[in-house]
């Protein structure tokens, strides 16, 4: 009878730990009714889930639904007589903080304190985590001298969380400083780190000490991965470092690192920008041999920097490519078509573009506010005029572009009156074209006007204020 009784209480064990393997599988495939299917019929069974059933339960629901979900599953967890670990409220915790719960996540790291749960190195890392969003760098680093001091063994993800925090906070040197510190005590930095650091250094402006860092993680036997080449190369890119750039991407290439079609589309844009067209259908041809395809949004921003550098057959091109591809053109593909036409001068191809786009079906206010744009830009005001008055749904972008467009034409007068019309009638204008009108009406000797029209501004504000 004792042999039957162990036999019993190890299939128990075995046979829970087995149901906890299924859920957690079929959680990370994010199907959580199948989960909740397996458990229902695991119970059926006689196999009672324990606290590692509810946790697997707990992180998937914090991924996929969010935290109060999840707070559903905790609920039914003490219904069944299980009490919540260190476990569930880290989970907790990083559900909150992934979904920007700030206050939320810290209400539930003091409710662990105060139900006299001893947080573990994960409770502090999400803490720590937590505090960098909020742009609370100095609580962040308490808690990570906590940490030191408090007899827990810091991990590499605790020092790649304060590292990444003090960047992203913009204390660049403060965080190379920890991780020569850190370097000094011990700490082998993997490439993470590395690429944490120079995308840091980068967008806070520090290229060179970035390509530096880029060096030192090569020579310390750190090889630089595809992430780490991506970060700098889009970091020499958005510093119009062009030829740096385009000497990684080579590098890249020569090593064997495949790119994704981001990495592409950044090159290829580049060498339009610089005129290197064959450059750049090279770089396109291979891409596509590749078997990387693009989706509709990257055609879009190829198309879009093509007509930005007046090389419109080219974007044409790319628009056999979207045909042949099998994908549909949608109303942006038509409006930054619509837009390079315009600054070609080609408006009447622009305008049968337009009409085109209209007969499709798409909604055609964006491309209309393109067109109107862009004939006022080719000296066109008074045919702009005309478009706009005809158009029937207006939005704070259409009048903000035909009162700034008034302006550069010298027509203050008219600027004036549709800018007071659009106060008057609650449409918001942007700043910078109310006082391109202000401004425009002064430098053309009409500053007793100005004043007015300012007056009659404020006027119309205070009496929606009052009605409101």
């Amino acid at each position: 009878m004792r042999r039957m009784a162990k036999f019993d209480h190890l299939y128990g064990r075995l046979s829970t730990k087995l149901l906890n393997i299924c859920i957690d599988s079929i959680c990370k495939s994010q199907q959580i009714e199948k989960a909740e299917s397996v458990l229902i019929d695991g119970i059926r069974l006689g196999l009672l889930p324990d606290v590692v059933t509810y946790n697997t339960l707990i992180a998937a629901y914090c991924g996929i639904f969010g935290v109060d979900a999840a707070f559903s599953v905790v609920h039914r967890m003490k219904e069944a007589g299980i009490n919540p670990n260190t476990v569930t409220y880290n989970s907790l915790i990083a559900g909150a903080t992934r979904h920007g719960l700030f206050s939320g996540a810290l209400d539930l790291f003091e409710e662990m304190l105060r139900v006299g749960m001893h947080p573990d190195l994960w409770s502090y890392n999400s803490l720590m985590h937590c505090y960098f969003r909020l742009g609370e760098p100095e609580k962040a680093y308490d808690v990570f001298h906590n940490i030191m001091l408090g007899g827990l063994s810091p991990c590499r993800i605790t020092y790649n969380t304060m590292i990444n925090g003090l960047c992203k906070n913009g204390y660049a040197d403060n965080a190379i400083m920890l991780f020569r510190n850190l370097k000094r005590l011990g700490f082998v930095p993997g490439i993470t780190s590395y690429n944490i650091l120079i995308n840091g250094l980068f967008k806070s402006g520090r290229f060179n000490n970035a390509r530096r860092m880029l060096d030192e993680a090569l020579k310390s036997g750190c090889p630089p991965n595809v992430i780490t080449y991506t970060i700098v190369l889009k970091g020499l890119f958005r510093a119009r470092r062009f030829e740096e750039g385009i000497e990684i991407f080579w590098e890249m290439k020569s090593k064997g690192y495949t790119f994704d079609a981001f990495a592409y589309c950044t090159v290829i844009g580049i060498f339009v920008k610089t005129g290197r067209i064959r450059e750049a259908n090279d770089c396109m041809a291979e891409m596509l041999k590749n078997g990387i395809g693009l989706d509709l949004v990257s055609y879009n921003t190829l198309i879009n920097l093509c007509c930005k550098e007046g090389k419109l057959e080219l974007a044409y091109q790319l628009l056999d490519e979207i045909e042949k591809g099998g994908l549909k053109c949608d109303e942006f593909t038509h409006t930054i078509l619509i837009d390079g036409l315009c600054k070609t001068g080609n408006i009447e191809g622009a305008y049968q573009l337009l009409e085109h786009t209209t007969m499709l079906g798409f909604d055609s206010k964006v491309a209309l506010n393109s067109f109107i744009d862009g004939l006022c830009k080719a000296g066109h005001i008074d045919y702009a005029m005309m478009m706009f008055e005809s158009m029937e749904h207006k939005d704070s972008f259409t009048y903000s572009s035909m009162v700034h467009n008034l302006c550069k034409a010298r027509r203050y007068h008219c600027a004036s009156e549709l800018l007071l019309s659009c106060v008057r009638s609650h449409i918001k204008i942007l700043k910078s074209a109310q006082r391109a009108v202000l401004d425009g009406l002064c430098y053309s000797g009409f500053a007793r006007k100005a004043k007015k029209l300012e007056s009659k501004i404020r006027i119309a504000r205070l009496l929606q204020s009052n009605l409101a």
